[in-house]
């Protein structure tokens, strides 16, 4: 491979925002419903985390392998 994931990089983009989404969806929902912190909030921003960190290491030139 010549590691260029770039293809890959936007995809994970892509869920990062639809992620970002459901997040903003779910907390305007509570907040009018006047409920604390809705209970996948926790889960999606982990998920999210995980998924930047992916792109963080896809989208770096150094090439090093861990």
């Amino acid at each position: 491979m010549d590691g260029n994931y770039d293809g890959l990089v936007d995809r994970l983009q892509t869920v990062v925002d639809d992620l970002d989404q459901i997040s903003f969806d779910q907390l305007r929902e509570a907040s009018a419903d006047r409920k604390g912190r809705p209970v996948d909030d926790k889960r999606l921003t982990q998920a999210r985390r995980a998924i930047e960190k992916a792109i963080r290491l896809l989208g770096s030139d150094s090439g090093v392998d861990e």
